[in-house]
């Protein structure tokens, strides 16, 4: 931005003039304090010299604190209320308002000094605004001004009267001195007050006092008497300072700032108001000015037109709005001042091309561009930024042709380079501070459609499909590197055009255009370009392209003469292009480094190049290249006689193609294996003249290479055949492989070399490369080349030569085709099994691998087992051999060496036990074949997985087996629970053995337990036992296998039961059971039991264990018991008894107990009809006996009897209404006749009982 005048591009801040701030007279020999002018920003401040006086050193840090504060810089978007500070003297003066003094008799009528009304203003009579106007109220009109001014303090004595009292005399006269000092201050305030007044300028005066004086009562006197006398506001217009620490200093300037911003905004927004009516005048009426009369012949001067003075006050409210922080009101004024301007500019009649007031124009009209630019910046409106910038790029180009200064000149690109520069600069201090670049990576997929973007038929795009039609990179906000490479692009661009121009134009700025180093520029360009772009390189492309900027400046480098700089330059760049197979950039770059060398003489690097050049092809003219390097080989010798140059092509382009099929891609170890190595000349690059001594092919490992031997007698048709023979290992008593041919080919002629190769060892063998040694005049050039690389645009197919005469080719379709595995001949073993169809739970199932050798080699045979997880819940399994037990696998089951013929078994158990289900099985059978006899040795049974990796190295192979066995239960079990309920009572609370819980008074269960054979075999039972187990809950009284024993072993074959059946006492503590809980079975079966193989052969024995079920006993906590006889005589009387008892242990119980009158037909009842019992405690009964007389023979319903609890109703019924008092819960009364329930009592579980009974006459 040097290019602009700095006041008009810097960020315009409030001024604030210090004054009073001098350095005392004592230190009129130390450095002085760098100005704001000429200060580095960057540059630590000077350290101040070491003084004792606090005053000097008080007024030392002020000048530090204010300095530090007065920095103008061109990006500053914080809105903080800091001044732009200027220290001056105390009796510096401002700039006249008018053109006349005051007291002239037309200061009325008379003008600003840059007015263009005034004839001696630098833009009279038709200029728009001179860059001295900003730079006047950036440093010659303070918005506020302060003043440091010392207070008068009398000299401290301590002289009393004799009587001690103060002496009167003496304080007359100190306070006759200080009135007197502060009338003289007074007086310099107050001159100073004047001055600032008439430009209504802000006035603020500090006193420096001691810290004595801050504790004098008569302070405040004074302070009031130099503020009324000096007519200071009343408002942030006098201030006391004493000598403080630098951190209250700095506070005290803050504090300062702070009280004075609001007057700086009040005087800047009443410049703006001046202005604006300004403005609303003259766009009212006509300028009333009248030039003076021109003399004779000479041309009248022209005033300013209504435009400019709408783009001088339109800029002017810009800047005094930008110096009270007003972004949005300055972008506002300086867009409608642009676009004035603009109109100016389409008129060649108001501001005519290369006119002095037209470069004035152009300049106002790029600073007013970096402005608006900087302010879109601010609001990180980066696209509304970069649109104005490009729109202001594009118009003043359609204006320069139209002023014919177009792209054919220097001016032009001259201008368009310091457009991209400012912008570039502009970034790059924004990016240093606040401003933060926009990221132009894709956005996330979309998985709709956009409905408004069409493609070229009129179907409708997806939104990926939008956005891979990419971004254009004008209308993109880049980083500063891009604008800088843009700037460079347009300065070598600038330079074409002036060379061009040289001796043939009479431009006015050709003479200054001389004087421009322009490569010293673009190289300034393009380094700052390039260290930006390697700042920002975060994707390959990016990176790539930094390249490209760093080949640009090697080429300026060689363009400046810097040959050597050139050189490393290119060094570094071709490596990146080499790898990456940049084969369109190497090319210019190989002609511009190899220029470089020739400059510089070095041969070796030239030869190097020149390969390589050969190798990238010489498109516009062929067979030149590889006349230079024969005529830099004839007329040069190597540095050293003996040495080789080597040129490495691995990443480069090849000059061969080349072709490596193997016939086979996989052969057995002792075979051979047919190749064919070809290699084939380029079409569109001679190299029939390269001196070509020899081809070397080497192999990937340690093989013999081939060299061919040139030889002219040879073969030189355009298909010709080299037969090498066998190819082997490399062996000290062999011979070098040596072959002659002829090395020189003709455009797209095929050299086809054709061998074997063989193998003792597995391998894989592969071509590695092949090096071509050029020989010329004492010359040895080795030339590397990778035999998997082609040249760009090449594609060569994959034929295998069959036939030379006829020329027949064999496509090779395989991928494996540039290499050939040398493979062991896999062991001819046979692997089976034998157990049988199904396992059953908990047995021993054997399971018996048999491996046969049908090779003619001895093979040692490892096995690996491996048991899968099965896929059902709750299932147990694990694998046992050799006395080894695993879940998992067993690994390296050794069987011994199997000599041919002959055939090993190895037998393992499988025991699968918890849920029937399939177990899967792998079997790895692992074979090494011996190359000699072994000796006997003794098996070892089971080795560590350490003793089978060595046979890796070896002749091994593996077969895979896996096997499923379906396990299935052998017995399938029912069981059918009876619960009785005990009648006996309830034991007292009082006793001790009801609370040590050692009463089995819970009732009775009857187990019936049945167990079926599902086995697909016959079982041998040997025996079925019940056994008991401990539990506090319930416990085992008898069994009836236990009563009936001696019935085993018995043979049990598919379908056949065995029924066993149970007495279970339970705890009468199981009765407080929760809904839902269950009492684990006490107890459970074994069964031992053996597979039955065939008539007297049986399986191992087996145990399955059979737990009895849960227990749910009923859940009532009270019951009642009816006790009647089965029968009775006609008119003899019975009794009825009903027992209510309360089982629950924590509640009692409310009980209602109501006959039913309808049921009493058949008898003449004594005793209640119905009626409340008393509270039934926990653990308490009550009975009710009634008295039956029966009146009827026969088979009689007894009366019924209808229980409630009370206690146990519901609060609410189910529709949320409250529950009547008389409703309640029916409690269960069992007949102890029949007092059983069946399956699971829960509370809906059926009752066995009866209600009849049977009369006799």
């Amino acid at each position: 931005m040097n290019s602009y005048p700095a006041d008009m591009v810097v960020q315009l801040a409030p001024v604030m003039f210090v004054a009073g701030l001098d350095l005392p007279s004592t230190f009129a020999t130390a450095p002085v304090m760098p100005s704001s002018a000429n200060k580095d920003p960057s540059s630590p401040p000077t350290p101040p010299p070491k003084v004792q006086d606090p005053f000097s050193l008080l007024i030392l840090r002020l000048r530090e604190v204010l300095l530090s504060q007065s920095k103008s810089a061109v990006w500053s978007p914080e809105r903080t209320k800091v001044f732009q500070v200027a220290l001056v003297d105390k009796a510096v003066g401002f700039p006249p308002r008018k053109s006349v003094p005051p007291d002239d008799p037309s200061y009325a009528n008379a003008h600003s000094p840059l007015s263009p009304m005034t004839p001696s203003s630098p833009v009279f009579p038709d200029g728009l605004i001179a860059p001295i106007w900003i730079k006047k109220h950036m440093t010659y009109l303070p918005s506020v001004f302060v003043l440091f001014l010392r207070m008068y303090e009398a000299p401290h004595t301590t002289t009393r009267s004799p009587l001690g009292q103060p002496d009167s005399d003496m304080e007359r006269e100190r306070a006759e001195e200080e009135r007197k000092r502060d009338v003289d201050l007074s007086a310099e305030i107050a001159q100073r007050k004047k001055t600032t007044g008439e430009r209504g300028i802000k006035l603020t005066v500090v006193l420096i006092a001691s810290r004595r004086m801050l504790d004098d009562p008569s302070l405040d006197g004074r302070l009031s008497f130099i503020r009324k006398q000096s007519s200071l506001d009343s408002r942030a217009a006098l201030f006391v300072l004493s000598p403080v620490s630098p951190s209250e200093l700095n506070d005290f300037v803050s504090s300062l700032q702070d009280a004075l911003y609001e007057p700086a905004i009040e005087y800047y927004t009443s410049h703006s108001k001046r202005v604006r009516r300004k403005r609303n005048r003259h766009s009212q009426t006509v300028s009333s000015y009248n030039p003076p009369a021109p003399s004779v012949g000479a041309a009248a001067p022209r005033p300013l037109r209504p435009e400019g003075w709408t783009v001088r006050y339109e800029y002017k409210m810009a800047a005094f709005a930008e110096f009270r922080g007003e972004d949005e009101v300055a972008l506002k004024h300086y867009q409608d001042a642009y676009a004035t301007l603009m109109i100016m500019f389409g008129s060649t009649a108001i501001l005519p091309p290369r006119t002095k007031r037209w470069a004035e124009a152009k300049v106002l009209a790029d600073t007013i561009n970096v402005k608006i630019t900087k302010f879109y910046l601010y609001n990180n409106e980066h696209a509304l930024a970069l649109s104005h910038h490009n729109s202001h790029m594009r118009r003043f180009a359609d204006f320069s042709r139209g002023w014919g200064i177009g792209e054919e000149t220097f001016e032009y690109w001259s201008w368009m380079a310091r457009q991209y520069r400012v912008l570039a600069e502009l970034l790059e201090q924004g990016a240093r501070s606040t401003l933060t670049l926009p990221t132009l990576t894709p956005g996330p997929r979309a998985t709709g459609g956009v409905p408004d973007a069409l493609g070229p038929g009129g179907a409708p795009l997806e939104l990926d499909a939008v956005r891979m039609m990419g971004l254009n990179p004008s209308r993109a906000l880049q980083h500063p590197g891009h604008y800088y490479y843009m700037a460079a692009r347009c300065t070598e661009a600038r330079r074409e055009r002036f060379l061009a121009s040289e001796g043939l134009t009479t431009a006015p700025g050709y003479a200054n255009e001389k004087k421009v180093d322009h490569l010293t520029l673009a190289l300034e360009l393009y380094t700052k370009a390039y260290e930006l772009f390697k700042q920002h390189s975060s994707t390959t492309s990016q990176g790539r392209l930094t390249l490209w900027i760093a080949y640009r400046i090697a080429l300026t480098y060689y363009d400046s003469g810097k040959f050597e700089m050139a050189v490393r330059f290119f060094e570094r760049i071709a490596k990146t292009y080499r790898r990456e197979k940049w084969s369109t950039l190497l090319r210019p770059l190989y002609t511009a480094w190899y220029a470089c060398t020739q400059k510089l003489g070095d041969v070796e690097l030239s030869v190097k190049l020149l390969v390589e050049m050969i190798a990238c092809g010489d498109v516009d003219e062929p067979g030149s290249l590889q006349e230079d390097l024969s005529a830099i080989l004839k007329s040069s010798v190597p540095s050293s006689t003996d040495g080789v140059l080597t040129v490495d092509l691995i990443e480069c382009e090849p000059i061969w193609d080349t072709l490596v099929i193997f016939w086979k891609s996989e052969v057995y170890v002792g075979e051979e294996a047919a190749f064919q190595f070809t290699l084939l000349a380029p079409t569109n690059n001679d190299i029939s003249n390269l001196p070509v001594e020899s081809v070397t092919i080497t192999f990937a490992d340690d093989y013999q290479p081939i060299t061919l031997r040139h030889c002219t007698s040879e073969s030189s048709g355009e298909i010709r055949v080299v037969c090498v023979g066998k190819v082997q290992p490399t062996d000290a008593t062999r011979q070098p492989l040596e072959v002659a041919a002829n090395l020189r080919w003709r455009a797209s002629d095929r050299m086809i070399i054709s061998g074997t190769v063989l193998s003792d060892t597995p391998i894989t063998l592969s071509v590695s490369g092949f090096v071509v040694t050029l020989k010329e005049s004492g010359w040895t050039i080795k030339v590397n080349h990778d035999v998997r690389a082609t040249r760009e645009g090449t594609i060569v197919p994959p034929y295998w030569l069959s036939s030379l005469n006829p020329v027949q080719f064999i496509p090779i379709t395989r991928d494996d085709r540039s290499n050939v595995v040398f493979r062991h001949r896999p062991h001819q073993l046979r692997v089976s099994f034998s157990h049988q169809q199904e396992a059953l739970l908990d047995e021993e199932f054997p399971i018996t691998v048999e491996i046969a050798n049908g090779d003619d080699r001895h093979v040692d045979v490892v096995v690996d087992i491996l048991l899968q997880p099965a896929e059902v819940d709750e299932a147990v399994q694990y694998i046992v051999h050799d006395g080894h037990r695993s879940s998992g696998l067993i690994k390296g089951a050794e069987c011994g060496i199997v000599l041919p013929g002959a055939s090993v078994r190895k037998t393992f158990i499988l025991v699968a036990g918890g849920a029937a289900g399939n177990r899967t099985i792998d079997v790895s059978v692992q074979s090494n074949a011996l190359s000699t006899l072994p000796t006997v040795r003794k098996s070892t049974g089971l080795s560590m997985s350490s003793s089978t990796s060595s046979l890796a190295a070896n002749d091994t192979n593996e077969f895979l087996r896996t096997l499923v066995i379906p396990a299935t239960a052998p017995f399938s079990v029912t069981h059918d629970v009876e619960y009785q309920v005990s009648l006996r009572p309830a034991r007292p609370l009082s006793e001790l053995s009801t609370l040590g819980g050692d009463s089995w008074d819970g009732g009775e269960v009857i187990i019936m337990t049945k167990l079926e054979c599902i086995a697909p075999c016959g079982l041998e039972v040997e025996g079925l036992k019940l056994k008991r187990q401990e539990s506090n809950r319930a416990k085992i009284t008898q069994s009836s296998n236990e009563i009936h024993g001696g019935m085993f072993p018995t043979e049990y074959l598919t379908g056949d039961q065995i029924c066993n059946i149970c007495c279970v006492s339970l705890a009468s503590r199981e009765y407080d059971l929760t809904e839902g809980d269950a009492v684990p079975g006490p107890g459970e079966y074994v069964v031992t039991w053996r597979r039955i193989h065939s008539p007297g052969e049986r399986g191992p024995s087996s145990i399955t264990r059979l737990p009895l079920p849960l227990l749910r006993p009923p859940q009532e906590s009270l019951i009642g018991f009816m006790t009647i006889p089965s029968t009775a005589k006609l008119h003899v009387p019975v009794p009825m008894h009903l027992v209510i008892r309360n089982r629950n242990t924590t509640r009692s119980a409310v009980v209602a107990v109501a006959l039913d009158q309808s049921t009493v037909d058949a008898f003449v009842v004594a005793g209640p009809r119905g009626g409340r019992l008393p509270t039934i405690l926990p653990g308490a009964e009550e009975k009710v006996t009634w008295n039956l007389i029966p009146v009827e023979c026969g088979l009689v319903r007894v009366p019924h009897v209808r229980v409630m609890d009370y206690r146990m109703a519901p609060s609410a019924n189910d529709d949320g209404s409250s529950a009547s008092v008389d409703e309640g819960v029916l409690v269960q009364v069992i007949d102890t006749r029949f007092g059983t329930w069946t399956g699971d009592a829960d509370p809906q579980g059926q009752i066995g009982q009866t209600d009849k009974i049977l009369i006799f006459p």
